[in-house]
């Protein structure tokens, strides 16, 4: 298989679906047949497009949407496998990926009760919940771990103001869990794919447009670039 960013992004997420993790940079070179400075860049560079996210000053994968390899707050399990969710947003979309089947296990804003949402063959079974999106989509890539941590789930969005409040963030949009459920398949649906590639901030915007995310946190500016 020839090394490029769909082929490394396929094997990597390919990786984490079956075994619950990801192989190591050594054993990803063998498997392409490179050397390992020919893979540290090749992961550079998924870094750079948006693929993954790298501990710093290191090879160790840390994040690639919507799997986190370190533990968060968020996990999904379908069957005996498990995986750690970067937020709400990926935790649905690791639902998606790994079947259409499984349960999410977190706590109301990180803080309250643990709660546990069941989806079977597609369909949400608990829609008494609300995620919190508080990052501008033009400023998720800053720090995309911390925007990652901050689209938590609540019951209400009176719950996300008096969070709000309590911890000294800024209310962002507030969406109901089957709204971002559709939303998530769709955006995390192709991430298996052989010839995967990142979505375009136009691309980006249009599905935002469709599953009517609507709004100042979901504006982006007109462009071919990557998201």
């Amino acid at each position: 298989m020839h090394l490029n960013n769909a082929t490394l992004h396929h094997v990597i997420v390919n990786d984490i679906v079956s075994r619950g993790f990801v192989r190591s940079a050594s054993a990803l070179a063998e498997h392409f047949a490179v050397s390992g400075p020919t893979l540290s860049r090749a992961l550079s560079a998924l870094m750079d497009d948006h693929g993954l996210v790298l501990h710093p000053n290191s090879d160790e994968i840390w994040v690639v949407h919507p799997f986190s390899m370190a533990p968060t707050g968020f996990v999904v399990r379908a069957g005996e496998r498990s995986w750690w969710g970067n937020c709400a947003w990926c935790s649905l979309g690791i639902v998606e990926l790994v079947g259409a089947t499984a349960t999410i296990t977190t706590s109301l804003g990180l803080v309250g009760p643990q709660v546990t949402v069941a989806i079977e063959n597609g369909r949400v079974l608990e829609r008494d919940f609300v995620v919190h999106f508080p990052v501008p989509m033009t400023k998720i890539w800053d720090n995309v771990v911390y925007s990652c941590s901050m689209m938590l789930l609540f019951e209400t969005e009176a719950a996300v103001a008096d969070w709000c409040v309590a911890h000294g963030k800024t209310k962002g949009d507030v969406r109901p869990i089957e709204q971002v459920w559709e939303f998530a398949r769709e955006w995390y649906g192709r991430h298996l794919d052989v010839a995967w590639r990142k979505w375009t901030a136009e691309e980006a915007a249009d599905m935002f447009r469709r599953h009517g995310l609507d709004g100042p946190i979901w504006e982006l500016p007109v462009g071919d670039g990557r998201f």
